[in-house]
C-alpha cells in the first residue's frame, strides 16, 4: 500500500516538473515574440495568412530568415502569396512595414527608442510574473495532492520529503525564469 503511494508521489513530482517545463517553454515563445531591436523570425510566429480559403501560419507558406541583424526576409513558396502575406503582416499589428519587390518581402527592423525599450522591458517583466504565478500554482496544486495522499495514509515523512522536492523544483524553475528575463532585458536595453 505504502509502496503504491510512493509511486503516486513520484508520479506527482514528475508531473509537476513536466508542467513547470511547459511554463518555461511558453515563456520562451512569448519572449521571442517581443521585439528587441534585432531581426528575429519568432516575431512573426502568430501571423496567419489566408491560403486557399484557410488561415495558415506564415511559416507554412513561406521561408523566413534573417539575412542581417536588422532585416527579416520572407520568401513565399508561391509568388501569388506575396499580397496575402503582406496583408497578414500589416493586419497582425506588429508595427512592422513589409516591403515587397515582387519576389521577396523584406521587413526592416527599426532601432528602438528609449521609451519603447522601457515599455518592452515592462512587457517582459509582465510575462515573467505570469510564468512565476504559473510555477507557484503548480507547486500549490501538487502540495494539495500530497496532502490528500497523506489523509489516505501516506506517512508524514514521505509527504514532507515530497514537499521539499516540489519546493526545490519551484526554486529551480523560478531561477530559470529570472535568467531568461535578465537575458531578454539585457537584449532589449543594449543599443
Amino acid at each position: 500500500m505504502i509502496f503504491a503511494m510512493e509511486d503516486d508521489v513520484q508520479i506527482l513530482i514528475e508531473s509537476a516538473e513536466e508542467k513547470m517545463q511547459k511554463t518555461i517553454n511558453h515563456l520562451d515563445r512569448e519572449l521571442g515574440k517581443i521585439r528587441a531591436g534585432k531581426a528575429d523570425p519568432r516575431i512573426l510566429e502568430g501571423v496567419m495568412v489566408e491560403y486557399y480559403g484557410n488561415m495558415t501560419p506564415l511559416n507554412q507558406v513561406a521561408s523566413i530568415n534573417t539575412p542581417d541583424p536588422r532585416t527579416i526576409a520572407i520568401q513565399p513558396w508561391e509568388k501569388g502569396m506575396i499580397a496575402s502575406i503582406e496583408k497578414a503582416i500589416m493586419n497582425a499589428n506588429l508595427g512592422l512595414n513589409p516591403d515587397n519587390n515582387g519576389d521577396i518581402i523584406r521587413i526592416n527592423i527599426p532601432p528602438l527608442t528609449e521609451e519603447r525599450r522601457h515599455n518592452l522591458v515592462k512587457q517582459v517583466k509582465k510575462e515573467g510574473e505570469e510564468a512565476r504565478i504559473s510555477i507557484r500554482s503548480i507547486r500549490r496544486e501538487t502540495n494539495d495532492e500530497l496532502k490528500k495522499l497523506k489523509k489516505e495514509g501516506l506517512p508524514e515523512d514521505i509527504e514532507k520529503n515530497a514537499e521539499d522536492d516540489v519546493q526545490k523544483l519551484t526554486d529551480k524553475y523560478a531561477k530559470k525564469i529570472d535568467t531568461m528575463l535578465e537575458e531578454k532585458e539585457k537584449d532589449i536595453l543594449t543599443v
